[in-house]
């Protein structure tokens, strides 16, 4: 345990413990587990499945897992919001997405790491450790986005 000095112009210095809380900790050590798109690396992508054909790799937009305020969902509803969710983030694509010159004459609707969104349970679930990753037609692609957190999200 840590301690920290106070300093009073009346009083001489005093130590007082540090707050430690077994809970918060914990809270932070099953955050660090999921995966999300801020934290996907080059070693992660490369061990995930290459999709084939036109088929796109998706990895399903992840809420915050906490209020501004400090309330913490709860994992069931977090779990509930990820496989409804209708936003993602483009890991990969399959070497016939987008292809058909017919079919996309403007070319392709998206791109690698581009935020994307489909249809609430479009695409085959894949799961992974920390989370799900999706793998999607290229025409279940709705369309683009900036910012998925700009798209209301209900638990």
């Amino acid at each position: 345990m840590t301690k920290e000095t106070l300093s009073n112009s009346n009083e001489s210095s005093k130590e007082i413990p540090k707050t430690v809380l077994g809970l918060e900790e914990k809270y932070n050590e099953e955050n660090s587990k999921t995966v999300r798109a801020e934290n996907i690396t080059e070693s992660l992508i490369d061990n995930l499945p290459n999709p084939s054909g036109w088929r796109i790799l998706v990895l399903p937009f992840t809420p915050k897992d906490k209020t501004k305020g400090g309330i913490i969902f709860s994992q069931e509803s977090l779990d509930k919001l990820r496989i409804g969710t209708n936003c993602g983030y483009v890991l990969k694509m399959g070497p016939l997405a987008y292809a058909d010159k017919e079919r996309y004459p403007t070319g392709a609707w998206c791109k690698e790491k581009d935020w994307v969104i489909f249809a609430r349970y479009a695409g085959s679930r894949l799961p992974i450790e920390g989370g799900e990753v999706r793998l999607l037609n290229d025409d279940e692609v709705l369309g683009t986005i900036k910012n998925p957190e700009d798209v209301l999200h209900h638990i």
